[in-house]
């Protein structure tokens, strides 16, 4: 293999795929990016046996073929060549070596053979739409605080991804048993016939990566095994979580009468100052709404207390006083894009439906704590 490609091109393609590549690995083979050159341009693919990327990019071709070498210290080394530099990569020596010329500098690389490179077939994938990427970031950036980190149940460490009966849209669910995100698009055409899946965090993760500054379409293809996304020269194959995700409606409370509005910056700014005096340990502000006004408390036995007060919109009676872990209520607010938040409540001791009032296909919902 001997190419030559522009240095911002390699950068930017290693990049994508390297993030895949986990710093540690039992199997030196999956530390490596594989690069083939062909009439195409230069193809990088990266895995872990779970996930894989494949990203093609234009280069100067003067001998195919193909190899594979580290693909963090490759990064490293492009990332530090001067701007605008011209690559030269040649893998066609005898000695298992990747050459890489830019200028004046020049490494050599060890690599394996392409040949222990592992292939993630994709298999029948018979359920195929496009939808926009503006549509998958908004599922994906709405859910994915919310999304579990437990392993034990790993059902929940991912997003939830379905058509429900009652309504034709795309919905994405998360929860880790203390809140729960649920985040609705419109369905795009074809996909009314999916089943429903579990995408996996990390390939949630690495998707909105890829299409961060993407507003054009995506090709979507899914199996109840695999979904593969498709854009911008980016293929991404990913496993689907093998699991049941439990009756979330269960979980949405239905009979929250209580309706408080307060500006969301506000209202937020507030739960982050007292937040700073509560135990590092429960984060547990407690908030106490009555009349025109929420008090917002924290009470820190070895540090102190500290309350703020917020005007606010109330429809109930008397005070209700009720707790909530800090940092979970100011992750929901990172997703809050209007200027209004909506708390929907029953009790101190029940679930809080929490609303966006500029977007009614997003609600949150919080589970109270003891303060």
């Amino acid at each position: 293999m001997k190419l030559t490609i522009e240095r911002s091109t390699l950068l930017r393609a290693l990049g994508h795929v390297q993030n895949v590549v986990e710093r540690r690995n039992t199997i030196p083979i999956l530390s490596n990016v594989q690069l083939v050159a062909d009439e195409a341009g230069l193809s990088l693919t990266a895995t872990d046996l779970d996930l894989a990327v494949v990203e093609t990019v234009q280069a100067a071709v003067q001998q195919p073929g193909g190899t594979t070498a580290p693909a963090h210290m490759l990064h490293d080394i492009v990332r530090k060549l001067p701007d605008g530099a011209q690559v030269e990569l040649d893998s066609s020596a005898d000695d298992g070596r990747l050459s890489v010329r830019a200028a004046r500098s020049n490494f050599a690389l060890s690599c394996l053979p392409r040949e222990d490179f592992p292939v993630m077939a994709d298999g029948d994938l018979p359920h195929q739409f496009v939808l926009s990427a503006p549509d998958l970031r908004r599922l994906i950036e709405k859910t994915r605080f919310a999304i579990s980190t437990e392993e034990t149940r790993y059902y929940l460490n991912g997003i939830y991804l379905h058509v429900p009966e009652e309504a034709p849209v795309l919905r994405g669910v998360a929860t880790d048993g203390h809140r729960l995100a649920h985040v609705e698009i419109p369905l795009p055409s074809g996909a009314g016939a999916m089943s429903g899946i579990i995408l996996p965090r990390k390939a949630a993760l690495e998707v909105q990566k890829l299409i961060e500054d993407d507003d054009g379409t995506i090709e979507v293809a899914l199996s109840d095994s695999k979904i593969r996304f498709t854009f911008g020269g980016i293929v991404l194959t990913s496993k689907l979580i093998d699991g049941t995700f439990p009756d979330y409606q269960r979980v949405i409370p239905a009979g929250n009468d209580k309706l408080m509005e307060a500006d969301c910056q506000s209202f937020f700014a507030a739960v982050d100052r007292v937040a700073t005096i509560s135990s590092e340990k429960s984060r547990a502000v407690k908030l106490a709404v009555s009349g025109a006004a929420a008090v917002v408390s924290a009470n820190n036995p070895e540090q102190g207390s500290g309350t703020d007060e917020v005007p606010v919109t109330f429809n109930g009676e008397g005070t209700l006083e009720i707790g909530f872990n800090a940092r979970y209520l100011l992750e929901i607010a990172g997703q809050i894009e209007g200027e209004t938040v909506r708390f929907e409540l029953s009790d101190g001791a029940s679930p809080t439906i929490i609303r966006d009032a500029a977007d009614q296909g997003a609600l949150y919902v919080l589970m109270p704590m003891r303060v």
